[in-house]
């Protein structure tokens, strides 16, 4: 399904589309009446009023009033959202690690939340591209690391095909997952299921995971952490 949308929904029902389009990375719009509160380089908070509020896979948050074409609160790409149910109002917090800032959106009540999955004609160049930087590094590998070694383009598994499947120097296995953007969680969930395929078929447990792109979010690099995987940052541009 590329759009849900639901009107004056419960905060739980909200709440769960929520986690749903976080996790799927999905363009949310939310519209009600709102709470916002700020901390960061300063403080500021907003009394409740009818908001719009939007928030982008890249990690954007925009709250905008019914005045002017920019937002009055908002945080910039690579910023983490997470939503809750407390004290009779639906929360969503906006992280973000350097500088330490939080948006807290309060809402009391939700008119309408819309999610769409998103594609443009940039995410399309940028997909195309990818070839690029394949070649790029097939030829030079030792961008990865020393000793690297890259045995296969589209290698086919029961997960889909690697971008790039090779081994490193002491002859472990290693999935490579390349990407010309900067990304989110379903990158690193990706790769997981590409590592597994690869442990599975080859019956080996040593099998590395490397994320290539050139730049992740937050959450992001905590799965790729969880995971054992390793980021590697590359940016031909």
């Amino acid at each position: 399904m590329t759009t849900t949308r639901l009107y004056r929904p419960t905060h739980r029902d909200a709440f769960e589309l929520l986690e749903s389009a976080f996790e799927d990375e999905r363009l949310l719009t939310m519209f009600g009446l709102c709470e916002v509160q700020y901390e960061g380089r300063a403080s500021s908070t907003l009394a409740p009023g009818q908001r719009l509020v939007i928030y982008k896979p890249d990690g954007t948050a925009l709250v905008h009033t019914g005045e002017n074409h920019e937002p009055v609160n908002w945080q910039p790409p690579g910023s983490t959202h997470n939503a809750s149910v407390r004290d009779g109002q639906l929360r969503i917090r906006s992280t973000r690690s350097n500088p330490t800032e939080q948006l807290d959106v309060m809402f009391e009540r939700v008119e309408t939340i819309s999610a769409y999955a998103v594609t443009d004609r940039s995410d399309l160049k940028l997909t195309g591209s990818e070839e690029d930087l394949r070649q790029w590094i097939l030829d030079q590998p030792e961008v990865i690391e020393e000793g690297f070694d890259p045995i296969a383009t589209e290698r086919q598994t029961t997960a889909g095909p690697i971008d790039i499947f090779g081994t490193d120097n002491a002859g472990h296995p290693v999935v490579i997952e390349l990407k010309r953007r900067r990304v989110g969680p379903s990158a690193a969930s990706q790769l997981q299921r590409y590592v597994e395929a690869i442990t599975a078929e080859l019956s080996d447990t040593s099998t590395r995971g490397i994320l290539v792109a050139p730049s992740i979010t937050d959450r992001t690099a905590s799965l790729l952490n969880k995971w054992d995987f390793e980021y590697c940052s590359v940016d031909i541009e």
